[in-house]
């Protein structure tokens, strides 16, 4: 496969949600009118929940005056999907990315971005798979990635998490994804031991630049 130059932005520490996403938004509008090359962001936040644009807000289980014990922010967001978590100890990819340059419809994208959580499983020891119908990543029955995307005007935004050793209780604050049967997993449970940030990071975005045929020399 012959890969496209692309972005990478590692961003350090825990980047409050709403300073990604104004984030995304900016680089957004930027690969819209092709200043910037295809970018991804690659970060973890504090622990937040988010709401797709068409999620029940019976999907957060906690009320509110216990999420603001927690310090939980709650954001409802224009990507697609119900609820989901994200905090430390899970990383967070955000592919902006113009898909029609790149020859993928937005199906054909939701399958790379899968395919993307399997091949960083496989480099950190873990099987991953797919489950027809649901999107994201399973270790058997249970989930450790996710998928949330949006489009506009052919360019990708939000996208995916990985859990590698973030806090699994905080998963009970909502029904992960609209999912109240599928228990959530991490690399850490899988595998009996965190194998690091560092090093997950570095498999996640081998993947990405492997499935996706992007390539970040240059960046």
């Amino acid at each position: 496969m012959i890969r496209r130059p692309a972005a990478l932005c590692e961003l350090p520490g825990l980047v409050p949600y709403a300073e990604a996403l104004e984030l995304q938004h900016r680089t957004v509008a930027m690969r819209q009118e092709r200043e910037v090359p295809d970018t991804v962001l690659v970060l973890c936040h504090p622990p937040v929940l988010t709401l797709g644009r068409n999620a029940s807000s019976s999907g957060v289980l906690a009320s509110a005056e216990h999420l603001a014990q927690l310090g939980i922010e709650v954001h409802r967001v224009e990507r697609g999907g119900q609820a989901t978590y994200h905090g430390p100890g899970q990383l967070v990819a955000y592919p902006i990315l113009d898909l029609e340059d790149l020859g993928l419809s937005v199906v054909s994208y939701v399958r790379g971005l899968e395919q993307v959580l399997i091949c960083a499983c496989a480099s950190l020891g873990i099987v991953a798979s797919r489950v027809e119908g649901i999107p994201g990543a399973f270790v058997g029955k249970a989930k450790i990635g996710a998928i949330g995307v949006r489009v506009n005007r052919g360019v990708s935004f939000h996208g995916l998490s990985l859990n590698i050793d973030p806090n699994l209780e905080h998963y009970r604050l909502i029904v992960p994804c609209g999912m109240a049967d599928t228990p959530v997993t991490s690399a850490a449970q899988v595998l009996g031991r965190s194998p690091g940030l560092e090093a997950a990071q570095s498999a996640l975005v081998n993947a990405l630049g492997e499935v996706l045929g992007l390539d970040f020399s240059r960046s």
